[in-house]
């Protein structure tokens, strides 16, 4: 069994930063294609961040530049380091597996003043 676990939502200021974490078990994030992904009410679920197995990332336009997908293969966890966060970032947050049906339960990101 697979399950992802999200943690790290919560309420911050625009310009502000937050750190989201993503608890894997039943799958390597190392050996997966590993991605977070936002919706907000009314909107499709859209990426955010996505890095392979090899290491590789990619963003959206949107968020490029302030956020930053990484992996720890020790603690076998997912983070998103969200810096610079505006209004628009408000969404729910979920941790998915690339190209598999697993994605976690999502963390609310709320950015308001």
């Amino acid at each position: 069994q697979v399950q992802l676990v999200e943690s790290g939502g919560g309420l911050v200021q625009p310009g502000g930063s937050l750190s989201l974490s993503c608890a894997a078990s039943g799958i390597i994030v190392n050996i997966y294609p590993m991605a977070w992904y936002r919706q907000s009410p009314g909107k499709q679920r859209e990426l955010v961040a996505a890095i392979t197995s090899g290491g590789s990332r990619n963003y959206a336009d949107s968020v490029k530049g302030r956020f930053t997908i990484s992996r720890d293969y020790v603690k076998n966890m997912v983070y998103l380091q969200m810096n610079s966060l505006n209004p628009e970032d408000t969404a729910v947050y979920y941790c998915h597996v690339e190209n598999r049906a697993y994605w976690g339960q999502g963390t609310q990101v709320t950015v308001s003043s």
